[in-house]
């Protein structure tokens, strides 16, 4: 796909064909015989839906990033190197009305686009217009009629929150499935341990990934985690008393396949799943600390994460597989068209839509 020198790593821009790295994500996705049969199933059309989304993703991102550069926002929390963590499992759901239903943080916001919610809403929650899906309170973007809840700052307040929503599923009898994403640093919350223990007990239908991308603000995972293997955290579901396991998390159909029986296991009433992605950030906490983010980390781990660009790996597979470039481009023309609107809309909204300030407090319990 086009690169984009002022907004990217300099691991992407420089970034080639690598048939080694080519290699390894077809051998990764041939692996386990069960998700190698969900891989072989997919039709031509939802693989490149994969691909489309995966590119949303990241030219949503680039967006973002132009607007601080730009001074149009402050800062922006990007999921840059980690696309295939969230735009594989979300297309394991099922999307639209009466679906199932996501809790993103805010570095998924892939999960809100690729649930249904238009990008220029993803762009207003940023710029606090009254138009946007919050009115204009909360950069945690979320919409119901989507099946997206709002991201919660407190990142692990998002397991216990996710568990209540499919206990109510069980309970009403939907046949509905929760899914949450919780960084390798939120799981050493209480609220993170409480909820995962409860659902594991209540036996819900819910999909917990714990997205390991090696670092929780500025403190590496060999900071904070003490278990057996300091680099991941393959025991958890176990411990929990959960079915679960561990996926690459830069290799979407991975992504895809795991979720895809994990979901399917929910459905069938076995409980809930804990999924591990290994994968890396590539860049900072936020767009204000990137500088940080290298000096916590050797040169050459952002080198050999650079080569598993999420994207670009994806992109040579399908060439690989068999699809012509000129698809692939024309998917990335009309991505690269419908991010420029959604830029363009916010925009407007920014200049015309403000929220007054008397509607802080509506919608409040007391006041």
């Amino acid at each position: 796909m086009k690169r984009y020198a002022a907004f990217e790593p300099a691991e992407y821009l420089a970034w080639t064909r690598d048939e080694v790295a080519v290699a390894e994500f077809r051998a990764t996705v041939e692996r386990d015989p069960e998700r190698a049969a969900v891989v072989a199933a997919l039709t031509t059309e939802r693989l490149l839906d994969l691909y489309r989304g995966m590119v949303r993703n990241r030219l949503s991102d680039i967006a973002l990033k132009r607007m601080v550069r730009q001074g149009v926002i402050s800062k922006a929390w990007l999921g840059l190197g980690e696309e295939a963590a969230t735009i594989g499992p979300v297309h394991a759901l099922r999307r639209g009305p009466g679906g199932d239903v996501v809790t993103p943080l805010i570095r998924n916001s892939g999960a809100c686009h690729e649930m249904g919610m238009p990008v220029a809403d993803i762009l207003r929650a940023y710029f606090g217009t009254a138009d946007g899906p919050s009115g204009g309170r909360d950069i945690h973007h979320g919409a119901l009629a989507s099946g997206v809840l709002q991201a919660i700052s407190l990142v692990g307040d998002a397991v216990p929150v996710t568990t209540g929503v499919a206990l109510t599923f069980k309970m009403r009898g939907e046949d509905r499935v929760a899914m949450t994403w919780i960084g390798d640093g939120s799981t050493k919350t209480g609220t993170a341990h409480e909820g995962l223990n409860f659902a594991a007990v209540q036996r819900v239908p819910a999909i917990f990934i714990i997205q390991n991308n090696q670092v929780a603000l500025g403190t590496t995972l060999s900071q904070h985690h003490a278990s057996a293997n300091q680099t991941n955290f393959t025991q958890w579901p176990r411990a929990y008393g959960m079915a679960g396991g561990v996926f690459d998390g830069n290799n979407v159909l991975d992504a895809h396949a795991a979720a895809t029986l994990a979901v399917a296991r929910c459905r069938r009433g076995e409980g809930p799943v804990l999924l591990v992605a290994e994968t890396f950030r590539m860049g900072g906490h936020a767009t204000h600390d990137e500088a940080e983010a290298r000096r916590t980390f050797p040169a050459d781990l952002f080198a050999r994460w650079g080569r598993r660009d999420p994207v670009a790996l994806y992109e040579e597979h399908l060439v690989s597989s068999g699809v012509d470039r000129d698809t692939l481009a024309g998917i990335e023309a009309e991505v690269e068209t419908e991010v420029e609107r959604a830029q363009e809309l916010a925009l407007e909204s920014r200049s015309e839509k403000m929220p007054e300030g008397r509607s802080a407090l509506d919608g409040v319990y007391a006041s």
